[in-house]
């Protein structure tokens, strides 16, 4: 036995586990990869990522995701949005759980941090017998230096247990899956499912928890940087949107591609990796994510890979959701600090179904908390269990199922983010334009990088706009290096009319959203910013 494998079981007793098998403590990326292969869990793929299978889950499962209702966090957790579970049914999943890994030859440790500013930032330990798995966790999460693993107190703890499935007569569940979390405790419960990025969101949901009893606003959202750290931009948008591929912008440098705070010394990331979609990813439009999926230290996950071990990107056989994880300094433009000042534009990408948005526009303060409440995109499949195709969708602050709180809470400290720094905040569709799905095509992604161009380098700052009769946003009217008939989504329809008959149904979709979630708390200004119907 060794120093290692002895520090972790005593580590591990402190947190109800007896193993009698070997722990090994903060593994080696090469030495996770040398037993995932061992045991059959993932192959090596040409230029040396782990390529790994999920099974039926290939993306989360928001509707089995619990909450534990106890008597400290019960007034704040919005019950609206969280299914609760009770204590005991979580100790009765949470002793299946262990009995499971102590049963187990072999069990991970990875110890990590969540949050890259050391003021806000929380001890992570995930626990899992999957090699894949903690590959996962140390490639996501921050790594610690020695010293700070040398005097490691964990605050955050994920049993993790795929293999394990609930009864749900019997443990209080939907399905066989189960993401618990139970606040006081701060310790989180998998089973059921071994899509990995429910381990990464698990920690998301603690943090937005968390933050806000600090006065930090977590958020669902990519962030860049210009080079000179004098301008900084963050990107809102569900899964699909563009939040990975349009922050890793080649001329400027990447603050991180998902999950962030923002406090009083501006904007930091949560995550020490990338989890991006792999899907027909381009060498030319997305180089940085294309070659980091192709590289050592990558986890694929349920993307192609032949007999010789040559992946195929474009082969969506087993989901549309392909997934590559990977470390943020693989990307050769990344902030090494993850950290940046307080961002002077604010973008919400949205993946319009309909093809009614605009490429981009301006919003007013109150518009964007509309929006932000409103959370507005379209379900791309694979994401979530179930979704095939795009399914338009609301989704508030543009990550529902990361909430713990009220959505005003996170609302409520945008705005007051917005007025104390002046930011701009532009809503950008990422979706479909010349007609909804299965009729239009999909937005230009070099449309899209030239207006965000523009928008970022102050470009839009005295260009001539347009008031939009139904939404009431601003829409610029030209824009250099983009076609203008892009900027006026009714003209790239061919039939005008049934434009006019599905905005007027987007519209009304975004007013009945609104008016039945968060007309009774949101202000009168804010309600009113919405579509004019």
């Amino acid at each position: 036995m060794t120093a290692m494998d002895v520090r972790g079981r005593a580590d591990l007793s402190a947190h109800g586990l007896n193993l009698t098998g070997r722990v090994i403590h903060n593994p080696t990326t090469s030495m996770l990869y040398e037993h995932a292969v061992l045991r059959g869990d993932g192959r090596i793929g040409e230029g040396g990522p782990l390529v790994v299978d999920t099974g039926k889950h290939t993306g989360r499962s928001p509707k089995d995701k619990f909450v534990v209702r106890e008597p400290s966090s019960e007034d704040r957790i919005w019950w609206g949005g969280n299914n609760a579970i009770d204590e005991e049914n979580f100790e009765k999943l949470r002793d299946k759980v262990v009995s499971y890994l102590e049963q187990q030859e072999v069990v991970y440790v990875i110890d990590a941090f969540g949050g890259a500013d050391p003021k806000h930032r929380i001890a992570v330990r995930v626990i899992t017998h999957r090699p894949y798995h903690a590959l996962f966790a140390k490639t996501l999460f921050i790594d610690p230096t020695e010293e700070e693993l040398a005097d490691f107190a964990p605050q955050a703890l994920v049993l993790h247990a795929p293999e394990v499935d609930a009864d749900p007569a019997e443990d209080g569940t939907r399905t066989e899956t189960f993401v618990l979390l139970h606040p006081a405790r701060t310790e989180l419960v998998i089973g059921g499912t071994f899509y990995a990025g429910e381990i990464k969101k698990s920690i998301f949901t603690v943090l937005n928890d968390k933050l806000p009893l600090e006065g930090v606003l977590p958020m669902h959202c990519s962030a860049n940087v210009s080079h000179d750290g004098s301008n900084v931009a963050i990107f809102f948008g569900l899964s699909g949107t563009g939040k990975t591929t349009l922050s890793a912008d080649p001329s400027r440098l990447l603050v991180g591609d998902d999950e962030h705070g923002w406090g009083d010394n501006g904007v930091f990331n949560f995550e020490g990796g990338c989890y991006a979609k792999t899907i027909r990813l381009s060498p030319d439009a997305e180089p940085e994510i294309w070659k980091a999926s192709h590289s050592y230290g990558t986890i694929l996950e349920n993307v192609a890979i032949d007999e010789r071990g040559v992946l195929d990107l474009d082969d969506a056989s087993k989901t549309e959701n392909t997934r590559a994880a990977y470390k943020l300094d693989v990307i050769a433009n990344a902030l090494p600090s993850k950290m940046a000042g307080h961002p002077q534009n604010v973008i919400f990408l949205t993946a319009d179904a309909f093809g009614i948005l605009p490429p981009i526009a301006r919003l007013t303060r109150d518009q964007a908390l509309f929006y932000f409440l409103s959370g507005f995109t379209a379900k791309l499949a694979g994401t979530e269990i179930g979704v095939t195709e795009p399914e338009p969708t609301f989704s508030t602050c543009f990550g529902a199922p990361f909430l713990p709180q009220a959505p005003t809470v996170y609302s409520r400290m945008l705005g007051e983010k917005l007025d104390e720094h002046g930011s701009t905040v532009w809503l950008v569709n990422t979706g479909w334009t010349g007609g909804p799905f299965g009729e239009g095509e999909r937005m230009p992604i070099a449309a899209t990088r030239a207006l965000l161009e523009a928008a970022l380098s102050g470009g839009l700052t005295d260009v001539e706009y347009r008031t939009d009769a139904l939404f009431g946003f601003d829409v610029p009217v030209a824009v250099r290096g983009v076609d203008a008939k892009l900027l006026d989504p009714r003209s790239t329809w061919a039939d005008p009319e049934a434009y006019d008959a599905k905005a007027r149904e987007l519209a009304l979709l975004f007013r009945e959203n609104f008016d039945t979630k968060f007309a009774a708390d949101a202000s009168a200004a804010v309600a009113a910013a919405g579509p004019r119907v």
